[in-house]
């Protein structure tokens, strides 16, 4: 603990440093990442020394890792113990990190059926816009009283403070998956998404994309063979890697140059008018558009939809990634960000 002790200190040392300049700083990883939000500001704080699984108890379903450790590593891990990240994070790159994956709040395609990042982290150390270390959460379900202030950490993009550790609750692998395919349009594959959401059945993952119906099955043995029996359908020989391919966005609907845009909405709502191709997973809740259409358009349709549109992947993307948040939001946004880092060093973005 003492090597990890020591990359702590001169990691905070440096922030400490910088917030007395207000020089700004830009948090550095493996960049996996770096398309996303826009373009940072500032001298670089490289993050990848601080790596390594610092505790993992496998009896409790839970594991401690420093941020700088690869996904890969920690995935290879709880494998080994018949576990896994719920979440299903997609990696974007073979270098990805648990840190960017926090900071970035990214989850896969088992999201809406076990839940999002920010529903399994516990706790997390981090070091704020003053140079200090603060730890929040800890390692069990019930230790955090008032606010959940290591989960205001997952999605930040390192906005509120630099993430030294995160604590994690992990799950079994389910014991036999199966994905089963479905030819229909996308307003009756949304309509038989949710049907099929609202009863019990074992599901982990369904998108629509072309014109084909995506349905993955996971749990024990007896329990998906009588799902599958009930939904029929037909199997897929090559389910995971299909389904790496949409979590990693290898599917050939990610292929070109065209602005991508992810649509949040309600998993019910009505296909959307807008141009352009769609890919629609998380059994609804997650539209991803590839369109030439304004931003102004796309996400004056989310908000009809009673969504939000995010501009995920663009060439020229700077500074204008989010939906403008409603006045009352975008105040505690800021609040927030001056509580933890009061010059505004971390992760600022490139103004436009």
């Amino acid at each position: 603990m003492k090597e990890d002790n020591d990359i702590s200190q001169q990691l905070a040392e440096a922030v400490k440093a910088a917030a007395q300049k207000r020089t700004p700083l830009t948090i550095t990883g493996s960049g996996s990442k770096r398309f996303y939000a826009g373009d940072i500001e500032g001298e670089k704080l490289d993050v990848t020394g601080h790596r390594g699984i610092v505790s993992y108890e496998p009896t409790e379903l839970v594991v401690t890792a420093r941020a700088g450790t690869p996904l890969a590593e920690l995935e290879a891990a709880l494998a080994d113990k018949g576990q896994m990240l719920a979440f299903e994070p997609p990696w974007f790159g073979e270098g990805a990190t648990l840190g960017g994956t926090i900071a970035c709040g990214f989850s896969g395609p088992r999201r809406p059926y076990a839940g999002a990042a920010r529903d399994f982290v516990l706790g997390t150390r981090i070091i704020n816009g003053k140079g200090e270390i603060l730890r929040f959460g800890g390692e069990v379900m019930k230790n955090v009283a008032g606010y959940d202030v290591s989960r205001l950490m997952v999605g930040a993009l390192g906005s509120l403070g630099v993430l030294l550790e995160v604590s994690l609750k992990v799950l079994p692998k389910p014991a036999r998956e199966v994905t089963l395919c479905f030819e229909m349009p996308a307003d009756k594959a949304i309509q038989t998404m949710n049907t099929w959401g609202a009863q019990p059945l074992p599901l982990s993952a369904a998108c629509h994309a072309g014109e084909t119906l995506y349905v993955r099955l996971s749990g024990t043995e007896l329990g998906v063979q009588a799902a599958r029996a009930k939904l029929g359908g037909k199997p897929m020989d090559k389910g995971n890697d299909f389904w790496r391919e949409i979590r990693e966005h290898r599917h050939s609907f990610f292929q070109n140059d065209v602005p991508l845009w992810r649509l949040s909405v309600p998993p019910a709502a009505l296909p959307i008018d807008l141009p352009g191709k769609w890919l629609i997973d998380w059994g609804g809740a997650q539209r991803w558009l590839k369109s030439d259409a304004s931003a102004t358009d796309i996400r004056m349709q989310a908000e009809k939809a009673g969504g939000h549109a995010t501009l995920f992947r663009h060439a020229k993307q700077n500074g204008a990634t989010f939906h403008p948040l409603p006045a009352q939001l975008a105040t505690l946004h800021q609040n927030l960000k001056r509580a933890f880092d009061p010059d505004g060093i971390m992760n600022r973005v490139v103004a436009v």
